[in-house]
């Protein structure tokens, strides 16, 4: 602004005291000119509303973007780091099958199980409540124990019943074997004593595999997995839907490090997104760039972390907020280059006297016009690929 303003106020001042023939008020009109095409109007409304037309496309496509700096770093992805349950899988889960070990049946592993996870509203523990098709009868339940990570210790009937995963068995010190199977698996101990186990398998969304092939065609680097499950299940998931890496038998605060880990083995450097959709899953999406949680089925302390929301809790829709993105750096882009184009031709033009006043407002008002028309183009809803 003050190059500009000196700018005219020389061309004003200093051609008619240097040129004999020269009369002020052609050169005080040609500042003036000048002035008016030099005005940066088209820059200044056109590239922020580009911005809030991209967020509000976004939005009509399910995708909340809680800034238009978000919108922007989408442009640049090197690496998509996701959980799995409830975000590449559908978060409902059903029990496969039921082992009772050491004299224990099915029906008794099932029954102390399901008494046990009495406490827990995470999708494992209500399938297994579920499963147990009978009344919980809390009078039974004396005491129990949270242990973060690991699973809960519950005193049912004076029975110290252990239920939760094989880091739980081997904390505790309780003689048991790993169960080879496809599934999430919750390790059942009463008084000590290896019980037997319980498998529940998840369901992959419909999109996933796409949604992985799609980032990749986008140019994404690398995809990886970040799960408490065990190595069976993540490594069958990531298999079949083609991640890149996956870590497994990860505790919240592991996620956090494993994410670090990966972000200093980045070849580029473009930003890092985590995809994730349970409490556990925040601390990692306040840590990551870029982080993106699933809004239908995600908890409060997710998506209050999270930079943008999926409201539809699609994969997919990871896509097609990297299409918006594009598609509004695009206009963005188009609106600098034509802005600055005919804002300078005219200045040239209105310098050497060639440029009328009307023209000038055109290269102020009418090119803003332009400006914000082309940006209202990123409101459009995007094709799907």
């Amino acid at each position: 602004t003050p190059l500009i303003t000196f700018s005219a106020i020389a061309l004003a001042i200093i051609p008619p005291l240097i040129i004999p023939s020269a009369d002020f008020s052609d050169w005080l009109y040609r500042a003036l000119a000048f002035l008016v095409v030099s005005c940066p109007c088209a820059l200044v409304i056109s590239i922020p509303l580009s911005f809030f037309g991209g967020i509000g496309g976004a939005s009509k496509n399910g995708i909340l973007v809680k800034g238009s700096n978000y919108l922007e770093a989408l442009n640049s992805i090197d690496t998509v780091v996701f959980d799995k349950t409830g975000t590449l899988t559908k978060g409902i889960f059903k029990v496969v099958k039921i082992k009772g070990m050491n004299g224990w049946s099915k029906d008794e592993v099932l029954a102390y199980a399901a008494h046990a996870e009495s406490f827990s509203n995470h999708p494992i523990a209500i399938s297994i409540q579920k499963e147990y098709h009978q009344e919980i009868l809390s009078q039974k339940l004396t005491n129990h124990e949270e242990i973060p990570g690991l699973g809960i210790l519950v005193y049912i009937e004076d029975k110290a019943v252990l239920a939760g995963n094989g880091k739980l068995m081997k904390a505790k010190h309780i003689e048991w074997q790993p169960a080879n199977e496809i599934g999430s698996i919750v390790y059942v101990a009463i008084d000590g004593i290896y019980a037997g186990y319980i498998v529940i398998s998840d369901e992959l969304k419909a999109d996933s595999k796409k949604a992985i092939q799609d980032l990749k065609k986008f140019g994404v680097k690398h995809t990886a997995m970040l799960t408490g499950d065990s190595k069976s299940v993540g490594e069958a998931i990531a298999r079949e839907i083609g991640l890149d890496a996956v870590y497994t038998e990860l505790l919240p605060h592991e996620k956090v490090e494993k994410l670090e880990q990966i972000e200093k083995n980045k070849k580029t450097k473009g930003k890092l997104v985590f995809v994730g959709d349970g409490i556990n899953d925040a601390p990692v999406l306040a840590r990551a760039d870029i982080g993106i949680s699933m809004g239908a089925l995600g908890s409060e302390a997710a998506i209050e972390a999270a930079d943008i929301v999926l409201m539809t809790d699609e994969p997919a829709k990871i896509v097609s907020a990297i299409q918006i993105a594009r598609k509004t750096r695009g206009i963005v882009w188009q609106n600098i280059l034509f802005a600055m184009g005919i804002k300078v031709v005219l200045l040239i033009l209105a310098a050497f006297g060639m440029a009328t006043m009307w023209e000038a407002v055109f290269g102020d008002v009418g090119v803003t016009i332009i400006a914000v028309l082309n940006s209202m183009r990123a409101m459009k809803t995007i094709k799907k690929i």
